[in-house]
């Protein structure tokens, strides 16, 4: 791994072509928003033993730390894991001291009065070192697979917190895709995994790990990326894990807040920042077949 400039000062991990390590036997494994939920970061880690996925496999597209109450031991399972992981907002956050998490909620809205209570908690809770390690995380991860070139970001290309869903307006993608030469573009930050073709050009979202995808099941959400003879398949999978364990540590913490609910309900607090399309879609379970490339 070599680590490089790209977009000026933003940092970039490049890990080369996965041809050789990538398989059917053992694809490669992306993951976001484990959310400071130490009992959804250690299921999916037995998910990459089980299926025999090594750690330069695994790529997390960020905010090790938010809703929950296990930020140091989450952050720390993660580094001992030794996996890539992209720069979220949260650890951009952390890693400066700053004010808030730097999520891009609207001042005022629900998701925005949120987080103040389990950003503060999580900022006391980190150590130095931790911090030190959050601010030097890459921006983007870049790898090749089969003659395709993935780049792997959080939010957006430039913009760190910007939103992008399934629904979100093509000249946004349009926009997104120009800054970049990938072929496929792996996104992180709205916490709903999807597939979406621009042209010639993809652009996927794992999900996350830590919270469910508001579609009223306690399951969370992973991607694998497997290359195959004719056409690299790309398949989500709910992630199960005892979602009432994070709920107790919670509780113990004194975050009572409705996140803690979430775990288990599979419906988020507030959905003011889903497009009006997805707004429909909450509570309906999320089913996804396999895309290929």
């Amino acid at each position: 791994m070599t680590i490089k400039n790209f977009l000026g000062t933003v940092n970039s991990l490049d890990l080369g072509c996965l041809d050789e390590m990538a398989s059917e036997a053992s694809p490669i494994l992306i993951f976001g928003g484990p959310y400071s939920n130490l009992a959804a970061t250690e299921a999916i880690e037995q998910v990459a033993q089980q299926q025999n996925i090594p750690p330069q496999q695994v790529i997390c597209t960020g905010d090790i730390i938010a809703y929950c109450a296990d930020a140091a031991e989450t952050t720390d399972r993660i580094q001992r894991w030794g996996i890539p992981v992209v720069m979220g907002n949260c650890e951009e956050s952390i890693a400066e001291g700053a004010l808030d998490c730097g999520c891009g909620f609207d001042e005022g809205s629900t998701c925005s009065l949120l987080s103040i209570s389990w950003y503060n908690y999580a900022l006391k809770q980190v150590n130095d070192d931790a911090r030190r390690w959050m601010g030097q995380l890459p921006r983007n991860i870049r790898f090749t697979l089969q003659g395709r070139s993935f780049h792997v970001i959080h939010g957006g290309i430039e913009q760190i917190n910007r939103f992008i869903f399934a629904d979100s307006d093509a000249s946004l993608l349009e926009e997104e895709m120009a800054m970049t030469d990938a072929d496929v573009v792996i996104g992180g930050h709205c916490g709903i995994p999807f597939a979406r073709r621009t042209g010639d050009r993809h652009w996927l979202n794992a999900g996350v790990i830590g919270m469910p995808a508001n579609d009223g099941t306690a399951n969370s959400w992973y991607m694998l990326i497997t290359p195959g003879p004719d056409a690299i398949k790309v398949s989500w999978h709910r992630l199960s894990y005892p979602a009432e364990t994070s709920q107790q540590a919670m509780t113990d913490a004194g975050l009572n807040t409705p996140y803690r609910e979430a775990l288990t309900s599979g419906l988020w607090p507030s959905i003011d920042l889903l497009p009006e399309s997805q707004k429909a879609s909450t509570g309906q379970r999320l089913e996804l077949a396999d895309y290929m490339i």
